[in-house]
């Protein structure tokens, strides 16, 4: 058990029928209810919470924190029971959660700023933070060339990047977990590419890697225009 009141689970009695119903039930429960549940003081929704985004919320940290990432991923599921950000359902609860997880990776580099040099999310990237970020293993060259861009990138950026590439968020879902309007939204996208394409073609050491890697940002580039949409509605 930790301060979220949820984590591992060790393996206990063999549970009776009603007792798989109810975890068939609570399984199958959309995340607000789960989240809702949880708040009121059901433990086994926030397991289910938890096991439903463990994964992507900890591959998100890890790929900037390297071993940080258990601790922040358990802050951010914190901050959903006791953190002053409430859901209101005007975006996904998964845009939701990347909000909080946004906000507990900069109070991470606060606090680090705090023992040394200030550290502007706006202006550095990973490499100049110093970090570790932990990567699962890239099949292609291309991919390690494109994943060593994005950490150049100053970290406003590269999320821009990550949560609209790479994690699939649109629209509302997209602003909300950026925390910024629709229209700096698409500009910081724009931005981001540009300084992209740059940091690939400092990297790419051979003709092949750095064309299928601009075919890829080309591809990107296509999608800038409609990855507000709704949001501007």
């Amino acid at each position: 058990m930790n301060a979220t009141g949820v984590g591992p689970h060790r393996r206990g009695p063999t549970p009776d029928s009603a007792t798989l119903c109810y975890a068939v039930a609570v399984t199958e429960r959309p995340d607000p209810e789960l989240l809702q549940a949880w708040r009121d003081g059901d433990a086994k929704a926030g397991s289910a919470l938890f096991e439903r985004h463990f994964e992507v919320l900890y591959g998100f940290f890890a790929s900037k924190v390297g071993d940080a990432a258990d601790d922040l991923v358990q802050q951010t599921f914190a901050a959903c029971i006791h953190g002053g950000v409430a859901y209101r359902g005007e975006s996904s609860f998964r845009a939701y959660l990347f909000a909080i997880a946004r906000h507990e990776l900069y109070r991470f580099f606060e606090r680090r700023g705090r023992e040394g040099p200030p550290c502007d999310v706006a202006e550095l990237s990973l490499r100049d933070l110093g970090t570790s970020p932990s990567a699962a293993a890239a099949r292609h060259e291309d991919e390690r060339v494109l994943f060593e861009a994005l950490q150049r990138l100053p970290l406003e950026q590269q999320l821009v990047v990550e949560f609209y590439y790479i994690e699939g968020l649109r629209g509302r879902d997209l602003v909300a977990a950026l925390g910024i309007p629709a229209g700096t939204v698409r500009s910081r996208l724009r931005l981001a590419l540009e300084r992209l394409r740059r940091e690939v073609e400092a990297i790419a050491q051979t003709p092949n890697c750095l064309a299928s890697t601009r075919s890829t940002l080309d591809g990107w580039a296509a999608l800038v225009g409609p990855a507000v949409g709704d949001a501007e509605a």
